[in-house]
């Protein structure tokens, strides 16, 4: 690997371990609290956000994520905020293995958002959780979309969820909550329903390009 490549690798590790650190010192601190006080703390923030709803005073909010390839190794960051991400390929597909590919993402990123609501509800409905992990499967098939396999889908399928939950509270109360999660997720609801994304594409000529046509004359 390149200068400019082992740099890079060496900031994914420090990112990493400023990550671990970090996650040490939320896991020491967690030791002497539970789920249940956190929801204690976001059932207050969700009646403050309905607050605000009520009174007319909330509307939409921008969203932003811009991604970037790395020269030579190829990997991609992604900035969201303040935060960073990095995506990679496995080796046997020119990767590093350095990240998750962007079909996984996907997966944990439908995983975490059907965590959050499930956080966000069971404060809301007062439903108490010790406990609570999902678990996201999925397939993709690199055949998808190719000569003769045109009805293998090119995107992720075959996706699937699973909730697990630990509470004292009644099962109807836990299916209660679980059917106002399906309803509202966010994420869930996307992959769910079609949706319209505008595209464009801004063609910047290198030097390099430029320069082609007069090499081809002279």
């Amino acid at each position: 690997m390149s200068g400019g490549g082992r740099l890079r690798f060496a900031d994914a590790v420090a990112v990493h371990r400023i990550r671990t650190s970090s996650f040490k010192k939320l896991a020491k601190k967690e030791t002497m609290t539970t789920l249940n006080h956190y929801l204690s703390e976001k059932r207050s923030a969700v009646l403050a956000r309905e607050a605000l709803i009520n009174a007319g005073d909330a509307g939409p909010v921008a969203l932003a994520a811009k991604v970037s390839a790395e020269g030579r190794s190829g990997v991609r960051r992604i900035r969201i905020r303040d935060h960073q991400v990095i995506s990679d390929s496995p080796p046997d597909f020119a990767g590093y293995n350095l990240g998750p590919s962007s079909p996984e993402l996907q997966l944990g990123v439908l995983g975490s958002c059907v965590t959050h609501i499930f956080l966000i509800h069971a404060a809301h409905q007062q439903v108490p959780v010790e406990s609570l992990e999902v678990e996201v499967t999925g397939k993709i098939d690199p055949r998808g979309g190719k000569p003769g396999y045109e009805d293998i889908p090119i995107y992720p399928h075959d996706i699937a969820y699973t909730v697990h939950l630990v509470s004292p509270a009644s099962k109807e109360s836990v299916q209660a909550l679980f059917a106002t999660v399906e309803k509202t997720c966010p994420i869930l609801n996307l992959l769910k329903n079609p949706q319209t994304i505008r595209a464009e594409i801004r063609h910047t000529a290198s030097v390099a390009n430029k320069l082609e046509p007069e090499r081809a004359i002279s």
